[in-house]
């Protein structure tokens, strides 16, 4: 199995076992080489409550670069204020396949600190 494959099967396993709901909407990140994704999804509506990017982040902030830890947690902390004006308490949080280390991680705790349960 190649590199892609691996993470497809691995993000499946994921997504067997979790799902987003009105109450509990799923938070779902994507990494590109560049850029971080994140998304609250409900997926029984299959509508998207909000969303954010390290492109609009680190733009905003003037920060050069959008592939750092300092951008995730940033981003984390945008998304936890978007997600309290729409009236989201608690998430479940999809890491999409990939390991919770560097920036998944970074961003989930600068999320949890700002206010989101997960």
């Amino acid at each position: 199995m190649d590199k892609l494959q691996r993470k497809a099967r691995r993000r499946k396993s994921i997504r067997k076992k979790i799902s987003g709901s009105v109450e509990r909407p799923r938070m779902c990140v994507h990494k590109s080489n560049k850029k971080l994704y994140v998304q609250i999804v409900d997926d029984i509506e299959g509508k998207t409550f909000c969303s954010a990017s390290s492109a609009g982040v680190a733009g905003a902030k003037g920060q050069g670069t959008f592939k750092n830890v300092n951008c995730a947690q940033s981003l984390g902390k945008e998304i936890a204020k978007l997600a309290a004006d729409k009236g989201i308490k608690q998430v479940v949080f999809d890491r999409g396949g990939y390991k919770f280390h560097g920036r998944i991680k970074a961003l989930a705790e600068a999320a949890r600190e700002s206010g989101l349960k997960f």
